[in-house]
């Protein structure tokens, strides 16, 4: 055997033990540790001040920030002609709802801003959120603002991408779902086209609501 071969066969080895280490499940000795680690991630990661904005909802009514004020809510970025990611996002906040109720949360708001309001009229809001069953006596869709607003309003509220490119009928734009504090700022965000992200959001809300 070269000694090419013996080398490349001690590498495979070599990799293969690695590979069986990082995977393996080892007896956690410190499980107490790995718990309180574990809480202490249950900390607002960002402090962002959402813009002050007064927009209308689904049923023609206006819904400000201020009306927001005073309670945690949770924000998403959706558009009704999506093709992609915003059903099984608007899904997931559906799922959120139902499980705030049975929390005894809700009174937590939650708040889908169209990232196209040129199309997304308050009819068409409303048809795409009776697809979901939306209880609209705390969930909003807000619409009626330019283009421009809403991608200078998400990137400076939740630091989050809005783009429509002219002559295209979908959208770019975040997929995450924003926790917002009883004083209007962005605390958290989780990945909205997850299931298991939105008992992320009842724990964390279920922790901050506590304190």
């Amino acid at each position: 055997m070269s000694k090419k071969h013996i080398f490349l066969g001690f590498s495979i080895l070599v990799l293969l033990t690695v590979m069986t280490g990082c995977g393996s499940e080892q007896p956690n000795a410190n499980a107490d540790e790995s718990s309180n680690k574990q809480e202490q991630t249950i900390q607002p990661q960002y402090n962002v001040e959402v813009q002050d904005f007064t927009f209308t909802n689904q049923d023609n009514e206006k819904v400000s920030l201020e009306d927001l004020k005073g309670e945690f809510w949770v924000a998403n970025l959706i558009f009704t002609s999506c093709e992609t990611v915003c059903p099984p996002m608007t899904a997931n906040m559906a799922k959120l709802q139902d499980k705030l109720e049975k929390e005894g949360l809700e009174d937590i708001r939650l708040v889908s801003f169209s990232v196209d309001p040129t199309v997304d009229s308050k009819e068409a809001l409303k048809e795409f959120g009776n697809k979901f069953d939306a209880d609209y006596s705390n969930w909003d869709f807000l619409t009626g603002y330019s283009q421009a607003k809403i991608e200078e309003f998400a990137a400076q509220s939740f630091k989050a991408l809005v783009s429509k490119v002219d002559g295209e009928d979908q959208v770019n734009h975040d997929i995450n779902f924003m926790l917002i504090n009883p004083d209007g700022e962005m605390i958290n965000r989780f990945k909205g086209t997850s299931f298991e992200e939105m008992n992320k959001i009842v724990k964390y809300l279920k922790h901050y609501k506590s304190e």
